[in-house]
């Protein structure tokens, strides 16, 4: 499976804010789509990413205040992405190596979508009962 199959199924809405807002307005919007990252575009350009992880460490932990820090001084500004075409075996080694949550996925250096941890060990649960149901067909030599 594909990030590109990921996103036909979920689809590829994308939630994004300009580093000029402060901390607290992401998180607000952040809260509004029940998403746990955002994407800092500008000018169509992928600037960085902001996740409530970087909140939770940059914010919190150091006694910062949310309404007077801009996203622009905490948002992680080495993105890690993926193209449509990567397959799940890829996402995941990103996912444990680079230990991040959220893939921009990237098309010609434009975002096209986002997925996350959950979309993708979703679908490999997925995969793995298909496997296991076809499998268990052969046995009983039924069709699946």
């Amino acid at each position: 499976m594909t990030v590109n199959e990921i996103l036909n199924k979920k689809g590829n809405e994308v939630h994004s804010i300009l580093s000029t807002i402060t901390v607290y307005e992401a998180l607000r919007i952040m809260g509004e789509k029940n998403v746990g990252a955002v994407l800092v575009i500008e000018d169509d350009n992928l600037k960085g990413i902001l996740s409530e992880r970087d909140y939770a460490r940059k914010i919190v932990l150091k006694d910062k205040a949310s309404k007077d820090t801009f996203v622009h001084e905490i948002m992680d500004k080495e993105i890690v992405s993926v193209k449509p075409t990567d397959d799940l075996d890829y996402c995941m080694d990103l996912i444990t190596n680079k230990r991040v949550r959220h893939l921009p996925v990237l098309l010609d250096e434009k975002v096209i979508g986002i997925v996350s941890i959950g979309d993708v060990v979703k679908s490999i649960i997925e995969l793995q009962k298909n496997t296991i149901d076809h499998l268990d067909s052969y046995i009983h030599g039924t069709k699946a």
